[in-house]
């Protein structure tokens, strides 16, 4: 049996709520990974880019999945997944869009910008959890991610 090392998720979300739906969805599905959460796309980058407190590589690790909501203040994820996509030392990560949106442009425009994954977040927390379960053994149990980001 191998022991997998945990891998960091970083959440961009602007809803609170929502956060904590997803921390609790987290645990309640049994994943380990450690979470961090930023608020918008300008904090988003600026966590990527190593910006400001974020230069701490030990209190914010490089994640190695990003779950990312499309509709937020400043730069919302629409902008902030084409930067990431376009910028070599960052568009391996994995990013799974987790949003309300069902509209087919989003969709489309999310997969033409380089996204992995296009998720439309449950209203019920139980229909979340399980989505965390599947993104979890997805993601950390079938998918092989770069040991190094």
């Amino acid at each position: 049996m191998t022991i997998k090392k945990s891998i960091p998720i970083l959440v961009a979300d602007d809803d609170q709520d929502d956060q904590l739906m997803i921390k609790e969805a987290m645990q309640e599905s049994r994943l380990l990974n450690e979470l961090f959460f930023v608020k918008d796309g300008e904090e988003l980058m600026r966590y990527l880019e190593r910006q400001g407190h974020y230069n701490d590589d030990k209190k914010f690790p490089m994640p190695g999945l990003i779950l990312l909501d499309l509709n937020m203040p400043r730069k919302d994820g629409r902008e902030a997944l084409q930067e990431i996509k376009s910028n070599p030392g960052l568009r391996q990560i994995p990013v799974v869009i987790l949003t309300t949106s069902k509209a087919e442009e989003d969709i489309f425009r999310s997969y033409n910008l380089g996204v992995n994954s296009f998720v439309t977040k449950p209203v019920q927390f139980a229909s979340l959890v399980e989505v965390m379960k599947a993104l979890g053994h997805y993601w950390f149990d079938i998918v092989r991610l770069p040991n190094k980001m």
